[in-house]
């Protein structure tokens, strides 16, 4: 596991394609067009953020500046927030981009959901190894060998013999908290169970 959730920062876009709010009509759609974007943020005043302006807006065409067609005040996120709230925001608030900022309000970068999901996609064989290194062997240090770690699209399965039950559920707990996991199976029985004689 990491120290800490994935960030925005660790997934965003550095130095995006902004517009001043004084950008005339035509240059915010020469911009779209070229960087192959739907949302450019809108700065002021050394680089903060006021506003956005999208596809959609240009389209009702209510202005001919990127001030007068932008939806204000911006729906940001700070580069510290997780993956999981930025996504939180994204849904709660419809929106498919998120400027990045700092406490000042001044872009730093952009996220997308495509962004998000990355988190989501990493290979069994890294979950596998991070579970084991990050989970297992720390909370099973006498009885890792006897433990096996199984992962299948994202779902984590954990099989084998631990001394007490008492660990089980915090094994599953810090398992499910790895990013990139989308289920655990877990199937850690007591040494007590197998020496039962009934």
């Amino acid at each position: 596991m990491h120290d800490s959730p994935h960030t925005v920062g660790d997934v965003m876009t550095r130095n995006p394609v902004a517009v001043d709010r004084a950008a005339p009509f035509k240059d915010v759609v020469t911009l779209m067009d070229r960087w192959k974007v739907s949302t450019l943020p809108v700065l002021e005043g050394g680089g903060r953020v006021i506003g956005v302006v999208s596809e959609a807006d240009l389209a009702r065409a209510r202005g001919v500046t990127a001030g007068e067609l932008m939806n204000a005040p911006a729906v940001t996120v700070r580069a510290d927030a997780t993956v999981a709230e930025a996504a939180r925001v994204m849904a709660r608030r419809g929106v498919k981009r998120l400027p990045v900022v700092d406490g000042a309000g001044v872009l730093r970068g952009i996220v997308s959901r495509a962004d998000l999901l990355k988190v989501f996609l990493r290979a069994d064989e890294e979950l596998t190894e991070e579970v084991r290194r990050e989970v297992v062997d720390r909370l099973f240090p006498l009885s890792a060998d006897h433990i096996r770690v199984e992962v299948t699209e994202g779902v984590v399965t954990l099989t084998g013999w631990i001394d007490s039950p008492e660990p089980a559920p915090v094994a599953e707990r810090l398992t499910r908290a790895v990013e990139g996991v989308v289920d655990v199976r877990c199937r850690l029985c007591p040494v007590s169970v197998r020496d039962d004689p009934h």
